[in-house]
């Protein structure tokens, strides 16, 4: 092409100088900064996919703290959200992020991904998160993802990347140890994974554990045998040791109010527990009760689960009654999250000792003290609650049981807490427990599937070693295969560059000399921590070759480090 002597001249001249460009120059320009500005998007947006990859893989067996965040739902969210549940997920469009031929027609999207039809993303949320609590978090695992390709005339399956990577953490998990110089942290992730997979082992113990754990806890009334144990002391050292969280749950995190930056504050946050039943929500008189149609097979549940661990027919009527009571109770005063959004009632700050006065059956300091020790907690520090009027409510409750029924020796409240537990222990437990509780789910209504071993093991597994196996994914297989992704993307880009009609070849030649100038590569800026680093961080954790009940229990310690982790250190990304 002939050279344009205008484009020459708008290189060197200044703004003022310059003449108006020729249309035609303008738009290929225009056209180029277009395909450099997608290319940086899709760089930003893979990264944080990549990130969002590895962090955010939720374990059914995962606790309040850590995956039941209110999530931020404000006008901008919800767009933002929208935009991104698809662009950041590279498997939900495949034609759109890897370099093989998918044929025409475009992108394909599993209807998995929608939303139910006539409901809101954060009732999905909502309700996801009470069929996890009904089923114990015996959710199905989402099954392949088909895209109807037209290789050659076959139906193409991708997996989703939850399930690709669990299948890449159990690979991780399995793989033998190389070398005299093995990971001491990843050793132990890989012999807790062996000995939750070692079923049979389990199953010889049976409920013995549970039992033994009972008494070091002070006994409990069902069996006759509690010794006089402080309420508020309990309560503190289930949430402290066992990750158990009765009458509310607490976890850290950000406060989606705020600005969010590198350095965002988190705060303890305190929200409404878990309840093993469905609760219904009467929008008419904006109330909850317990779904009566389901309290008899939770009656029945309850007295399996007592049968189990030796307790004589003739007593469980009584504490069954009274357990399910104090359920119920509680349970007037929840909400769902439209509700609690549409009235105001998220992320209410409050100091520790504005909360004592208003709900003062519970001991909040020396509770929360426990639950994120050895940070120094105060009377004066924030925390966020989630739903105020459920609080009150609760701690009005606790107080009225403790009078009715404490002097009767039944000691309700204690046996509610340890319900709680045993709950909590069901994984580690022989599988008549786990079957008693996938009975209950089944007769809520739950039709999925059971969730296969493995799968459990490698989401407990995770739900300790996080740290350890987001570091090896990343050293193992995030790393290389985002460097290819971005030498595929960066080839991509020169070629799209190359085939444009360009005005004049010394136009083209200095864009292109520019792109080919470039050294695409991932940052070497990363908050990755070393080997002796992480074996620091596990070096506490002493494991058994045998007993997968005592090594969850190590990992329900390991869950305790974590939220004090979190809330110690803003820059910390929550799972």
């Amino acid at each position: 092409m002939d050279e344009n002597p205008a484009v020459r001249q708008e290189m060197v001249t200044t703004p003022e100088e310059q003449p108006q460009p020729h249309p035609v120059v303008c738009n290929k320009y225009r056209g180029l900064l277009l395909v450099v500005f997608a290319f940086s998007l899709f760089a930003a947006a893979f990264g944080l996919g990549v990130y969002c990859h590895l962090q955010k893989n939720a374990d059914p067996w995962m606790p309040r703290w850590k995956s039941a965040a209110p999530p931020c739902l404000s006008p901008a969210c919800l767009r933002v959200t929208e935009h991104f549940s698809v662009d950041m997920d590279p498997f939900s469009r495949p034609c759109d992020y890897f370099l093989f031929a998918c044929g025409t027609g475009g992108s394909y999207t599993s209807e998995e991904r929608h939303s139910v039809k006539g409901v809101s993303n954060e009732d999905n949320r909502e309700l996801d998160k009470k069929k996890e609590a009904r089923t114990g978090g015996n959710v199905r695992m989402r099954r392949e993802t088909d895209f109807q390709g037209k290789s050659d005339g076959q139906q193409v399956k991708f997996p989703d990347r939850k399930t690709a990577l669990l299948k890449t953490i159990k690979e991780i998990l399995e793989a033998p140890e190389e070398g005299v110089s093995v990971n001491a942290a990843e050793q132990k992730a890989k012999k807790y994974f062996s000995t939750c997979m070692d079923a049979e082992s389990t199953e010889k113990v049976g409920s013995k554990p549970f039992l033994t754990l009972i008494q070091q806890l002070g006994g409990w009334a069902v069996s006759n045998g509690l010794n006089r144990t402080d309420f508020n002391t309990t309560l503190a050292l289930l949430m402290s040791q066992y990750s158990t969280f009765p009458f509310f749950s607490v976890y850290a995190g950000s406060d989606s109010g705020e600005k969010q930056t590198a350095s965002s504050q988190h705060y303890i946050q305190i929200d409404e527990p878990y309840f093993q039943f469905p609760i219904d929500w009467n929008s008419k008189t904006q109330k909850s009760k317990a779904s009566t149609r389901y309290l008899r097979p939770f009656y029945m549940s309850c007295g399996q689960y007592l049968a189990l661990l030796g307790v004589p027919s003739n007593q469980t009527t009584q504490h069954c009654g009274l357990y399910i009571s104090l359920s119920t109770t509680l349970a007037l005063a929840t909400a769902p999250l439209h509700y609690r959004l549409s009235q105001k009632l998220l992320y209410h700050r409050i100091t520790i000792q504005e909360l004592q006065t208003l709900a003062p059956a519970i001991d909040w300091l020396a509770c929360l003290q426990a639950t994120f020790q050895p940070l120094p907690i105060s009377q004066s520090d924030l925390v966020l609650v989630h739903n105020l009027p459920y609080i009150i409510h609760m701690s009005q409750t606790i107080s009225i049981w403790q009078v009715q029924h404490e002097m009767m020796g039944t000691r309700p409240l204690h046996t509610y807490m340890i319900f709680s537990l045993l709950h909590t222990l069901i994984p580690a437990l022989d599988s008549r427990f786990f079957q008693t509780m996938r009975n209950f789910s089944i007769a809520t209504g739950d039709t999925q599937e059971e969730i296969p071993r493995w799968l459990r093991c490698v989401q407990q597994t995770e739900r300790g070693f996080d740290t350890l196996l987001s570091h090896a994914i990343r050293e193992r297989h995030a790393r290389k295969e985002a460097e290819e992704l971005i030498h595929d993307v960066y080839l991509s880009l020169k070629k799209k560059l190359t085939d444009l009609s360009w005005r004049d070849n010394r136009s083209s030649a200095f864009i292109l000399n520019k792109i080919k100038s470039l050294n695409p590569r991932l940052s070497t800026k990363t908050n990755n921590l070393s080997h002796a680093e992480l074996n620091h961080l596990y070096a506490e954790v002493v494991l058994s070759e045998d007993d997968f009940f005592s090594n969850y229990l190590q990992m329900l310690v390991l869950e305790q480090k974590s939220r004090s982790r979190l809330l110690s250190h803003g820059t910390q990304t929550e799972g």
